[in-house]
């Protein structure tokens, strides 16, 4: 893992705007997270083109039956992610099986880190409501990384409000991986549950999934930038 915790989130299905943008930011940036929508427009072949050598994470949330998630697992462990994530929500059986197919897949050299998804950045306890999972969304996120660290997970995506209180239940080595990043006067867009990113990272975060804020802005170079500099001071 690079010192910098900054992923730069890649959400667009266009190879050569992927590429375009990381050239600008990858110097600024620890590492390059691939979104669902560019795996599916562009897989393997557009992660390997891409990456320029940075760490990947795999932004893919598999949900799904035991045996269907270790296969996705196996099948994406040729591209040597840093970090893959599936949903906590799928069950401690599909999260053990995910984390026994990573082991598997690695052999002798390093292993893919397994994290799970708690509750999306962009649910309220409102939302939760309304698909019948129980809130706050606090409490929720707090169970379901429980059941993911029980699991032998090496952490969790979780939104910024939920940090402190992830890290003091689950230790200093159970990784947290934040998006919601919005810096001081950036825009909200979808996100409900939001935090600037020094203060993330002083609540306990170890990496930072940044996208709009920086592949939006008209100098994407000097926006990843400006927040690596901010998390440097």
């Amino acid at each position: 893992m690079s010192a910098n915790p900054i992923y730069l989130a890649i959400d667009t299905p266009n190879l050569e705007a992927a590429q375009s943008l990381i050239g600008k930011a990858g110097p600024h940036v620890g590492g390059i997270k691939f979104g669902l929508e560019y795996f599916c427009a562009l897989g393997h072949d557009g992660v390997r083109r891409a990456a320029s050598g940075l760490p990947v994470f795999l932004d893919l949330k598999l949900h799904d039956i035991p045996n269907t998630v270790a296969g996705a697992v196996r099948a994406v462990a040729p591209l040597q992610p840093a970090i893959l994530n599936v949903h906590a929500a799928g069950g401690g059986a599909m999260m053990r099986a995910a984390r026994e197919a990573a082991a598997d897949a690695a052999g002798d050299g390093p292993r893919m880190r397994i994290i799970a998804v708690t509750v999306l950045t962009s649910l309220d306890d409102a939302d939760l409501d309304a698909i019948g999972q129980r809130g706050p969304a606090g409490d929720q996120v707090k169970r379901l990384a429980g059941l993911a660290q029980a699991s032998g997970l090496d952490g969790v995506v979780c939104g910024p409000l939920e940090v402190a209180a992830l890290r003091a239940q689950c230790g200093s080595d159970f990784l947290l991986v934040v998006p919601g990043i919005r810096p001081v006067g950036a825009s909200l867009d979808d996100q409900k549950r939001v935090m600037g990113p020094a203060e993330a990272i002083a609540a306990g975060a170890d990496h930072l999934v940044i996208g709009r804020p920086i592949n939006a802005a008209p100098d994407p170079a000097a926006a990843a930038r400006a927040i690596a500099e901010q998390l440097a001071r």
